[in-house]
């Protein structure tokens, strides 16, 4: 999907829901938010910090809350989307019109917006570190490998083992690790392309 320019430009490429999510960014524009596009979707801000999200999906559309498991959910309606994986975001999912609670979402970004000017917030864990035999291979025996895959961020150092180790095949492996050195050389990350 190419990234939309504005808010209005993503509401008019959304295959469904496009009345939903005009409503819904009324609502959210009346608590003084600001609006943009970020990561393909339109985000509302305080102060330059993310507050909630909306976007269209083939069965449902959708608030995201980026610290929604600091809001005290006593609606019931918030969910993660990713249990195990997303620590901090919340969303409600809903399916038609007539779901959307003027009243609830902004007692919602309400309360957001108060954990943003207390400035509570969530805070990642790091992963820790994957390991990989075919990667700590030819990391062990080419110095200046070693030395571009060390100045890579923590990030990316996670990628590049997890893609090796994702197939047991010993020949995707080495295809994958063929592919991979010249990127660790270059200081570039498997999804970096994703990341622009």
């Amino acid at each position: 999907m190419k990234k939309p320019k504005s808010v209005d430009e993503y509401i008019s490429n959304v295959e469904k829901y496009q009345e939903e999510l005009v409503h819904l960014r009324k609502i959210v524009l009346s608590t003084g938010l600001k609006e943009h596009v970020k990561w393909l979707f339109p985000c509302y801000t305080f102060n330059k910090k993310n507050v909630v999200g909306i976007a269209a999906f083939k069965d449902y559309f959708r608030l995201w809350f980026y610290q929604g498991a600091l809001l005290f959910d006593h609606h019931n309606k918030l969910i993660n989307a990713q249990e195990g994986k997303t620590q901090a975001m919340r969303q409600r999912r809903l399916k038609d019109l007539s779901e959307i609670d003027r009243d609830m979402i902004i007692d919602y970004i309400s309360e957001s917006i108060e954990n943003k000017k207390a400035e509570k917030r969530i805070l990642p864990t790091k992963k820790p570190s994957i390991e990989s035999a075919e990667l700590s291979e030819v990391l062990n025996k080419v110095q200046h490998l070693r030395d571009s895959f060390g100045s890579l961020t923590f990030g990316r150092r996670r990628d590049y083992p997890a893609y090796m180790n994702s197939y047991k095949r010993s020949e995707t492996k080495k295809s994958r690790r063929a592919k991979s050195i010249p990127l660790i050389l270059q200081g570039i990350g498997l999804n970096d392309k994703y990341r622009k």
